[in-house]
């Protein structure tokens, strides 16, 4: 790639500090050129890792420069669509931390203003670059477990102490489904290419957001079984059973943090074939393969209409619990 594609922040939150910011910085093919926050001390951490970043004390200060070519937005989850909108009426490329909506109609807004700006804009779902999750997609589509009958899974943390945190405030769109059952959900999507027939919930609420989610559904020739929570020890896993073996990954969802990414591939009785991914960082492989689809026009592997699949569920997925 002859030129990086320069990146702005918009706000200095605790995950853009301590993951993205950095993948940006390391990432092949990019440039990370500015931050916006209205609060210089929150900007000395990103500037320990990048000295020549430029601090903007304002979203639309960032917006107005035009150096930056594309932003990466972190912001609660209530103001994903508001700044991805402004962000490309800005003309800037989006990536927008997940969930990049809260229902599924403002998607329709998303993908109309990417249409008509012809600009790059994208849920940040990084698992869909992670080495493992290409070859969990591989194995299972070439037949390797055989006829797939089951997906099961879970995600949890827990933040019961941290009141003050977005993710346990209605207001700015908290709750563990959103947070965290986009990846129990999407990522059944994005190694099947299916979607649910029939869908199942129940939802234990603590003030105003969802604590647990407990998700069955139906697929077309497969069941599916998860369960999220940020009110539990934590743990994550996802397993693929077929009638001819079965596929375990140990940490799907945040491999590094929470372990080291290893996909199980359980066949012939007792035989096991372990795949190991120890290095790969998922984030800088989402930024430079951002960068691939701005510079070279490749294709990127995952668009708004997929993202958009995956709030479909989420949004099924509240109907049916509030209606029990």
């Amino acid at each position: 790639m002859e030129q990086p594609v320069k990146w702005g922040v918009l706000g200095a939150s605790k995950f853009a500090r301590q993951f993205m910011a950095p993948a940006i910085h390391a990432a092949d093919g990019a440039q990370l050129m500015g931050l916006a926050t209205s609060d210089p001390a929150k900007a000395k951490p990103f500037q320990n890792f990048c000295s020549n970043l430029t601090v903007y004390d304002s979203y639309e200060a960032l917006l107005a420069d035009p150096e930056i070519e594309a932003v990466y937005i972190p912001l609660p989850n209530h103001l994903h669509v508001e700044w991805s909108l402004k962000a490309m009426e800005a003309g800037k490329h989006v990536l927008c931390e997940k969930p990049m909506t809260m229902r599924t109609q403002e998607f329709d807004q998303l993908i109309a203003k990417r249409d008509q700006t012809g600009l790059l804009a994208a849920e940040a779902y990084m698992i869909v670059h992670h080495p493992q999750w290409q070859l969990v997609r591989k194995l299972v589509s070439e037949g390797e477990i055989g006829k797939l009958g089951h997906i099961s899974g879970v995600f949890t943390y827990d933040n019961r102490a941290d009141t003050g945190n977005i993710r346990n405030r209605p207001e700015t769109g908290g709750g563990g489904l959103r947070d965290i059952g986009v990846y129990v959900i999407g990522s059944a999507r994005y190694v099947t290419g299916q979607e649910p027939d029939e869908i199942r919930s129940s939802i234990r609420w603590e003030n105003g957001v969802d604590t647990f989610t407990e998700i069955n559904a139906r697929f077309p020739g497969f069941t599916y079984s998860t369960y999220v929570s940020t009110r539990m020890h934590p743990n994550q896993a996802m397993e693929f059973h077929g009638d001819k073996g079965v596929i375990r990954l140990t940490a799907p969802f945040n491999a590094r943090v929470f372990g080291e990414a290893r996909v199980e591939l359980h066949r012939h009785g007792l035989e096991l074939q372990v795949f190991r991914f120890p290095g790969d960082d998922h984030y800088k492989l989402q930024v430079e393969a951002f960068g691939r689809s701005v510079r070279d026009g490749v294709g990127y592997p995952c668009s708004l209409e997929f993202a958009r699949g995956t709030q479909v569920v989420i949004d099924q997925v509240f109907e049916v619990a509030r209606q029990l």
